[in-house]
C-alpha cells in the first residue's frame, strides 16, 4: 500500500498537476486576462504591505530560481564545472536558507495584515487566504527541510530528488521510487509545492501571467489624440494599440 501511494502522489500527481498548471494558465490568460481583478488593499496597512510584499518577492525569486536551476540542471553539468555535491548543498542551505527566511517573514506579515485586519479580511475571497497560507506552510516546511539537509551534507538525497524532478520532465518510468525513503518533511515539501501548481490557475497567482514583459518586444505605435485646437499627438512607441 505504502509503494502504491508513492507511485501515485510522486509518479502521477505530478503529471496532473503540470497539465493544470498549464492549460489552466493558458486559458485563463487567453480568455479573462482582462477580467482579473487584484482586489487590491493597498491603502489599508501600506506600511506592512510593503515589507511584507518586498520580502515575499525577493525571497520567493531566489527561491525560485535557485530550485529551478538546482532541480532541472543535469548533474554531468555540475560535474563539468567541478561543482561538487557537497558545494552545492551547502549553498542550497546558505542561499536558500536566507532566501526562505526573508520570503517568510514576508509571507506572515501579509497574512497577519490580511487575517487580522477586518476591513481587508472582510473583502478577501476564500481563495486569496487559501493559497496565503498554502504558501506558509509551504516555506515552514521548506525552512524545515534545512534541518533535515544538514545530515546530508554529501549531496546524495539532494542528487535523488534532482534524479526524480528530471526524470518527471523526461517521461521516465519509475522515478517515484527515487523519493520513496527520503524523510517525511521532504515529501510533505514536495507534495504541496505540486499542490500550489494545480491551484495556480484558481488563485490570484495567475496575475504573474500579467507582467508588462510583453511589451518588450512591441513595435508598434498608439495614435493618441486630443480635441485641442486639433492637434494630434506624435505616437507613443511601443504602446497598446487603441481600440
Amino acid at each position: 500500500m505504502r509503494d502504491l501511494i508513492t507511485y501515485v502522489v510522486f509518479g502521477w500527481y505530478p503529471y496532473i498537476c503540470l497539465t493544470v498548471f498549464l492549460l489552466g494558465s493558458l486559458v485563463r490568460f487567453d480568455r479573462e486576462q482582462y477580467t482579473w481583478r487584484s482586489g487590491s488593499s493597498q491603502l489599508l496597512r501600506r506600511r506592512q504591505l510593503m515589507w511584507g510584499s518586498n520580502l515575499f518577492h525577493v525571497g520567493i525569486l531566489v527561491i525560485f530560481g535557485g530550485h529551478l536551476i538546482g532541480l532541472l540542471t543535469p548533474i554531468w553539468v555540475f560535474d563539468a564545472l567541478g561543482i561538487s555535491h557537497t558545494f552545492k548543498q551547502w549553498m542550497a542551505i546558505l542561499v536558500g536558507g536566507v532566501a526562505g527566511i526573508f520570503c517568510f517573514i514576508g509571507i506572515t506579515l501579509l497574512a497577519h495584515r490580511r487575517l487580522f485586519d477586518a476591513r481587508i479580511r472582510t473583502t478577501s475571497s476564500f481563495g486569496d487566504i487559501a493559497i496565503l497560507l498554502l504558501l506558509w506552510l509551504q516555506l515552514t516546511l521548506g525552512l524545515g527541510t534545512i534541518f533535515v539537509s544538514l545530515n546530508h551534507l554529501d549531496g546524495h538525497e539532494m542528487v535523488k530528488f534532482m534524479t526524480w524532478a528530471q526524470g518527471i520532465l523526461t517521461l521516465q518510468p519509475g522515478v517515484s521510487a527515487l523519493v520513496a525513503d527520503v524523510s517525511p518533511v521532504f515529501k510533505a515539501h514536495l507534495f504541496l509545492g505540486m499542490t500550489i501548481f494545480l491551484v495556480f490557475p484558481f488563485t490570484r497567482l495567475v496575475h504573474v501571467w500579467s507582467a508588462p514583459i510583453w511589451y518588450l518586444g512591441r513595435t508598434g505605435y498608439q495614435v493618441v489624440r486630443t480635441r485641442r485646437n486639433g492637434v494630434t499627438k506624435r505616437p507613443a512607441r511601443n504602446a497598446a494599440p487603441a481600440e
